[in-house]
């Protein structure tokens, strides 16, 4: 291999390393000055390319990311001259381009700084004109700075229908004329909702996929949880935010002890604690008491964060608060209202109280008919039955459970305990 292709390569992985790290402040600050999302990602796409031209014969710069910033700045005035747009906001581009190259050589580039431009970007890409899957793909895209392939990678569709979705986001952001702000007071606490509801969906994928044949997709929950800091840092006076860091660091810290080396789930109960991360616990419950210091009360992320916390205090499963973590979820159910709490409410009331008691509930539950096609209502239906010896209807339950759920890992777990069941009570 040639000296020059060396240096393509290592230009090529400082190049997407810069991207991944510092893509959301850049294209933040690119949407900003042209005011367009769409447009801001092709200037930031033109930079990467000029980069992977010249930084073979001249070095990477001592501020990369700025230097892109400045080269994605510069093209976009190149275009508008090219249009005859030589207008006022062709000489404010100009200022701040001066502005910017300024900085660039004062080396005022902080790569830890977070500044109210990511904010604005993340409040775009969650904005309440796209449903739920533009808002994810988007908040990954240009946030999280993945690309097609490693969304479409980590959701199990194909990189076609990712362009395709983020394509349609951009056109009805564009459409909508959706500013690029933090919106106002009173629209704030909807919004916010919106974001926070966007990384816990991201984090829920990687916690436990949906579909395909992995159990634990860590790098898509790595990345709900660094979306999670950022949040929390631009956002320090947000209980809900350090809340739902909390849920997603403590839930973390058990991902080493959840699978075999072979991908195997390993269910809570079984579980070897000592490969908890108990530096990752330490950091959950400070980022609890950090949204407890607010002292606006705990709202559903906190509470989650609450009983996540419950479970990393048990030394073994049989020393976990059970009867905390009941009333975490009564008053969970109270705060935010869901069939799925009320599911995993009548879960933590058979460890407390015994699975009769909790069989009443989850029958209630089925009859209401709010969780059908849902695999972990005959999943939970399945583990009391079997706990109350009515063997027959326990394994149907769980294969049931085995039918309906999309992840094929969780699948065998299921068939596997019908198979147990079926044994047990043949003997």
């Amino acid at each position: 291999m040639t000296d020059m292709s060396h240096g393509l390569d290592d230009a090529r992985r400082v190049v997407e390393a810069v991207w991944r790290m510092e893509s959301a402040k850049i294209v933040a600050a690119l949407t900003r000055t042209v005011g367009d999302l769409d447009l801001a990602e092709d200037l930031a796409g033109q930079a990467l390319l000029e980069a992977l031209e010249q930084w073979p014969g001249t070095g990477v710069p001592r501020n990369p990311a700025a230097w892109l910033t400045s080269v994605a700045t510069r093209r976009a005035i190149d275009g508008w001259r090219r249009r005859d747009r030589l207008d006022e906001r062709y000489v404010y581009l100009a200022r701040e381009l001066r502005n910017d190259a300024a900085a660039f050589d004062r080396d005022a580039w902080d790569p830890d700084r977070i500044d109210d431009d990511v904010l604005r970007l993340m409040f775009v890409a969650c904005h309440p004109v796209l449903n739920r899957n533009a808002q994810v793909v988007l908040t990954l895209r240009v946030v999280g700075g993945l690309s097609t392939d490693e969304i479409a990678k980590a959701f199990l569709t194909r990189t076609t229908a990712v362009q395709q979705r983020i394509v349609r986001a951009k056109k009805a952001l564009t459409a909508a004329r959706v500013p690029f702000e933090v919106p106002d007071r009173q629209d704030f606490p909807i919004r916010l909702s919106a974001v926070l509801g966007v990384i816990y969906l991201i984090f829920n994928e990687g916690y436990v996929a949906s579909s395909g044949d992995e159990w634990i997709r860590a790098d898509l929950a790595d990345e709900a949880l660094r979306l999670g800091r950022i949040l929390a840092e631009l956002l320090p006076e947000e209980p809900e935010v350090h809340g739902l860091v909390a849920l997603m660091e403590l839930t973390a810290s058990r991902f080493a002890a959840r699978a075999t080396p072979d991908g195997k789930p390993i269910l809570l109960a079984d579980q070897d604690r000592t490969r908890w991360n108990r530096a990752q616990i330490n950091r959950g419950n400070a980022a609890l008491a950090r949204a407890d210091a607010i002292g606006r009360g705990r709202g559903p992320y906190g509470l989650q964060a609450a009983i996540a916390e419950c479970h990393s205090r048990a030394l073994t499963f049989e020393d976990t608060e059970w009867d905390r973590i009941v009333l975490l979820y009564e008053i969970l159910a109270r705060v935010a209202p869901s069939p799925v709490v009320d599911l995993n409410h009548a879960a933590a009331l058979s460890m407390a109280e015994g699975p009769e008691v909790a069989l009443e509930h989850v029958d209630r539950l089925a009859a209401s008919g709010t969780l059908a096609g849902y695999h972990l209502l005959p999943s939970v239906r399945g583990e009391l039955l079997r706990r109350l010896g009515r063997g027959v209807e326990a394994r149907g339950e769980l294969l049931e459970a085995a039918r309906l759920t999309g992840n094929e890992r969780e699948r065998a777990v299921l068939l596997a305990k019908a198979e147990e069941v079926r044994e047990s009570f043949d003997r």
